[in-house]
């Protein structure tokens, strides 16, 4: 008996014999073979959670975070849930030049993951208006009545406590930072207005308060804090990219063993009020830079972690605001005018008959600067070229390379990879009038604003009658807008030295439709050790927890390999009772009856007739 062979009623063709050696290993397999197999079937399981699985995750991880990136910026504008347990409450008093305000601000309990920070939005009242109050004039008033500085802010706090569940203030922090108004008064001044706050605050209110949390503030500070605000609304502070994202090349300081890190980039801001222009940007990549005009901060809650390290160079510019700027422009004026006047015998601008011809007034515009003493007459010839040329000296520019405004250092712009904001007087020279806000473009603006300044005076006021411009626009900004554009397209490109054909400025008042306050990085930069607790008390639920998240988003995955390994064990346990049967009933076997089973020889064929 050498073969069995299995014949059937259909062609020959289907005729086949098996041999008695072929047989027996076909059905009984050995157990090196079983385990081969076995481990065959793990790594495929494996390289098929890997590549799937893991392409799942992250994909879900992306689609997660870019949908709540795009409903945080819906629900923004809903009322606070006040009933929320959950939620956490921060106050920010603005005490400025001219007012004080207070902003309140809330956010939900950290979700534990130490790279990402917190989810800090401006609470709404069930107006859905921001809780935000202002009371005028500024601290800075009460100088010589520092006793009377807490009664002065206490209708700020006391609106803010209404506002905020009382189970709520013991943990709510109060940073009471103060800006420009403060920082010109005497040192002895400053701090009789602080220590009359840091003693009789805490009598009145239970927020979580020091001494600490009541500060003037640098420029340099507030600079830092309004980047920081306008970065965190844009999202750039969350380092999951979606494809076709910016990033940027990040050289960590004080860590030159570590690779660089690839992450969003930030955006640069430009912000020109009626006194002063700053600009602030991010340093990616290592360079020398004066300690005054760089801010190094980590923004995480782990000191430990560099992802959030950023270098921030931040400069401010006394005199060069927009108003500022006009008036240093019209003491000039009166100065050379009257030199001149003196000099060479002659009458210019005394009298309206007899007019200075001002190059940075729309044509024909007639205008009185200075004092009834020293007062001169102006005509406006609306040459936009010639006042851009006027205004030049006044950037206070000097021969050195990498230098700005006053000759002030300036670090390298990568301007092919940047990206930078414009507020204020960026945005109102652009969008009030020439109705140009948004993408900035060097060329068409300064074509638009050579039109306006040509255009006489008379016909802007009927366009100004009819409405053509902004609503908020009003005869000073029509009168001043030749020169003020001239200032600001200098500052931007002789002063800042951005190319005129610079692509990535868009100049704004709002963002995502909301007013962007240095308040927010304030608060950002200075809850940012809250976390801890949070990311501690995520770090006790131990491993299955973490295990139920993660089954939640590929469950299907998991699902799939779980039936999978279950048959296969299935299949595994039925072989080895196939074989466990047979070699039973080949131990009972006698050799005469059935040799081959044991010694693996070859058989007589056996014909079997189907």
């Amino acid at each position: 008996m050498g073969r069995i062979s299995f014949s059937c009623l259909f062609p020959a063709s289907w005729h086949f014999s098996l041999s008695s050696q072929v047989l027996p290993r076909l059905l009984v397999p050995s157990l090196r073979q079983l385990l081969f197999i076995g481990l065959v079937f793990c790594l495929m399981g494996l390289l098929y959670l890997l590549i799937v699985a893991g392409k799942g995750h992250a994909s879900w991880i992306r689609k997660e975070n870019h949908f709540h990136r795009h409903l945080a910026r819906v629900t923004d504008v809903d009322a606070t849930d006040t009933s929320n347990p959950n939620l956490n409450y921060g106050l920010v008093v603005d005490c400025g030049s001219s007012g004080s305000r207070v902003f309140v601000y809330c956010w939900p309990r950290h979700n534990g993951n130490p790279h990402e920070l917190l989810d800090i939005r401006q609470m709404r009242d069930q107006h859905r208006k921001p809780v935000v109050m202002k009371i005028k004039p500024g601290i800075s008033e009460l100088a010589k009545t520092p006793e009377k500085a807490s009664d002065y802010i206490y209708p700020l706090l006391s609106f803010a406590a209404q506002h905020i569940p009382k189970n709520k203030h013991q943990e709510t922090p109060l940073y009471i930072l103060c800006t420009a108004g403060m920082r010109i008064l005497p040192e002895s001044q400053q701090e009789a207005l602080l220590e009359d706050l840091r003693t009789d605050i805490p009598v009145h209110f239970n927020f979580l308060f020091s001494d600490s949390h009541v500060e003037v503030i640098s420029g340099k500070q507030e600079g830092v804090y309004a980047w920081i605000g306008i970065n965190f609304v844009l999202g750039r502070f969350n380092h999951v990219h979606n494809d076709g994202e910016a990033v940027v090349e990040v050289h960590v300081p004080g860590n030159d063993q570590q690779e660089a890190l690839m992450r969003k980039r930030t955006a640069g801001v430009l912000d020109m009020g009626g006194v002063s222009t700053q600009i602030a940007y991010e340093v990616p990549k290592t360079e020398e830079v004066a300690k005054n005009l760089l801010a190094e901060f980590n923004l995480g809650c782990d000191a430990h972690r560099t992802e959030h390290v950023y270098r921030v160079y931040v400069s401010t510019f006394l005199g060069f605001g927009g108003n500022a700027a006009r008036q240093r422009y019209e003491e000039s004026l009166i100065r050379n005018t009257a030199t001149r006047n003196k000099l060479l015998g002659q009458h210019a601008g005394e009298t309206a008959e007899s007019p200075l011809m001002d190059p940075c007034l729309p044509t024909d515009l007639q205008d009185e600067i200075g004092q009834s003493t020293q007062k001169l007459y102006l005509r406006g010839t609306g040459d936009f070229d010639q006042c851009r040329q006027i205004l030049q000296p006044y950037l206070n520019r000097t021969n050195e390379t990498q230098t700005s405004l006053s000759g002030i250092y300036q670090p390298t712009i990568d301007y092919i990879n940047s990206q930078f904001y414009g507020f204020s007087e960026f945005y109102y020279c652009t969008e009030d009038v020439l109705r140009m806000g948004g993408d900035y473009n060097a060329s068409k603006y300064a074509q638009a604003a050579k039109g306006y300044c040509a255009t006489q005076w008379k016909t802007l006021r009927e366009r100004f009658d009819s409405g053509l411009y902004a609503s908020h626009a009003d005869l000073h900004r029509l009168k001043y807008q030749c020169f003020k554009s001239a200032w600001m397209y200098e500052v931007l490109h002789s002063g800042f030295s951005f190319p005129t054909n610079y692509k990535n400025l868009k100049t704004a008042l709002l963002v995502y439709d909301k007013e962007v306050q240095w308040t927010l990085g304030a608060i950002l930069f200075r809850t940012r050790f809250l976390p801890l607790r949070d990311i501690q008390q995520e770090s006790l639920k131990g491993v299955h927890s973490h295990w139920r998240h993660s089954f939640s988003f590929v469950n299907n995955h998991y699902l799939f390999l779980a039936c999978f390994f279950i048959v296969f064990l299935s299949i595994m346990l039925y072989l080895l009772r196939l074989r466990r049967i047979h070699r039973r009933a080949a131990q009972r076997s006698t050799p005469s009856s059935v040799p081959w089973l044991e010694e693996g020889l070859g058989s007589p064929a056996l014909p079997i007739n189907l």
